[in-house]
């Protein structure tokens, strides 16, 4: 087989996220404060983009900013006064975290369990990192 023919075959094999280049950009927080209570607007919409469960990104929404959380139509609804650049801190640490690839960067992951340890796994390079909760 020549080097050309190899070199197709392995990039027809490779998921299509692999290839593109586009450019992940990170969700922007649109938040406002009510009282004691701050509301995030467009947390579903953050989710979506980042494709996560709403559950486990508030577990960690709520303990960065130690404080408690609910949601109410859908907005989350925390308790407490809160920033928008503290907010947008915490769900820029999220992302890192627990979306981003360690090796290549791209949001193209999964959250899975494997043998009792959390694990993001890479779509677009197929690296898998141990990740805490």
């Amino acid at each position: 087989m020549q080097y050309k023919e190899m070199l197709s075959r392995l990039y027809s094999s490779l998921p299509k996220q692999t290839l593109s280049k586009e450019r992940f950009e990170m969700p922007v927080v649109e938040s406002f404060t009510q009282g004691p209570r701050t509301f995030i607007k467009n947390f579903e919409s953050i989710l979506k983009t980042i494709r996560r469960e709403r559950d486990q990104a508030l577990k960690v929404l709520t303990k960065e900013l130690a404080t408690a959380a609910s949601i109410e139509e859908d907005k989350v609804v925390l308790k407490g006064k809160f920033e928008q650049a503290k907010i947008q801190k915490v769900v820029n640490y999220y992302i890192q975290k627990y979306v981003l690839c360690s090796e290549c960067k791209k949001p193209d992951t999964k959250l899975l369990e494997q043998k009792g340890i959390k694990v993001l796994k890479c779509e677009a390079c197929g690296a898998t990192s141990s990740v805490k909760e």
